[in-house]
């Protein structure tokens, strides 16, 4: 079987086996690539009063507990804390998926909404299906079989190319053989 032809086949059934974890795949990457433009998926980034932190976390926390929506008890149900000094706000992602955006100034929250973000990158990754089976199992190779389409399309687009370059140069050695023969 000519190179071309494997490579065509090869393509053409890379699709098939790909279809729906490249579908995941592009369309968390999508949302995530827009998290900062679209509310639904991140909520945007306050701004504080303060230029360097003046209320502790801990009271941080308790402002944050205030609001029964966020599952806010103790220390045990936050995930993790960015605190951006330059805004003036501290960040709290919670396990309950919200995210809760505290003025470090008066220790007031500002907003707190759910978050998405963290569910559409696990889903990009696979790591929401079944942790590291389906993303090493799974969507790693999603990506290699998506690479290889990327290359072999570049082919499949460059080999009619080579073939009308080749064929023009048949043609002329051909043209110029039957001038010297004829």
């Amino acid at each position: 079987m000519k190179p071309s032809i494997l490579v065509r086949k090869l393509h053409y059934w890379s699709v098939v086996a790909v279809a729906i974890p490249a579908s995941l795949l592009m369309g968390t990457g999508l949302l995530l690539q827009l998290k900062k433009q679209i509310r639904w998926v991140q909520p945007p980034e306050q701004r504080g009063t303060a230029t360097s932190p003046e209320v502790s976390l801990d009271s941080a926390l308790k402002s944050i507990a205030a609001y029964p929506e966020t599952g806010v008890k103790s220390w045990d149900d936050v995930n993790r804390i960015d605190v951006r000094v330059q805004r003036g706000i501290a960040t709290f992602w919670l396990h309950s998926g919200y995210e809760a955006q505290v003025d470090l100034g008066t220790g007031k929250v500002l907003q707190h909404e759910y978050r998405r973000s963290d569910t559409s990158e696990a889903i990009h990754d696979g790591s929401w299906f079944a942790g590291d089976w389906t993303k090493l199992g799974v969507m790693l190779p999603t990506g290699a079989i998506l690479f290889f389409m990327w290359m072999s399309g570049l082919w499949l687009f460059i080999v009619p190319f080579i073939a009308k370059r080749r064929r023009a140069r048949l043609n002329r050695q051909a043209a110029i053989a039957a001038t010297i023969s004829g």
